[in-house]
């Protein structure tokens, strides 16, 4: 969250958005509004930027930057080898099989 914060303080959020410069983006990116989502798409930008703009307002001196807004750890074990099922462990319980594997019905003709 913080590391949110420091960004958002870099990016001193001090001007809107004009439908000018919306239309412009949309040519940019290739993509066509009319003037009913232009102006939505305006008011939609500005409202972000309003709120931006609200948390420039927050006392972030003491607040460490960091990359993500919650703690990040790595949930997987250590690749380490360990013993697994043996094959005929893996087979017992199966309804049908055969030299070891599985046996299972023809699907495909």
């Amino acid at each position: 969250m913080s590391f949110l914060i420091k960004t958002i303080e870099v990016c001193k959020v001090s001007q809107t958005v004009s439908k000018q410069d919306v239309l412009h983006i949309a040519t940019l990116a290739r993509l066509k509004f009319d003037d009913e989502q232009a102006e939505r798409f305006t008011n939609d930008l500005n409202n972000i930027l309003g709120y931006i703009e609200k948390l420039n307002e927050l006392n972030t001196d003491n607040i460490e930057p960091t990359s993500h807004a919650l703690d990040v750890f790595t949930v997987t074990r250590e690749d380490k080898a360990a013993p697994s099922l043996s094959n005929e462990d893996a087979v017992r319980n199966a309804p049908k099989s055969e030299n070891g594997m599985f046996r299972v019905p023809k699907v495909i003709e």
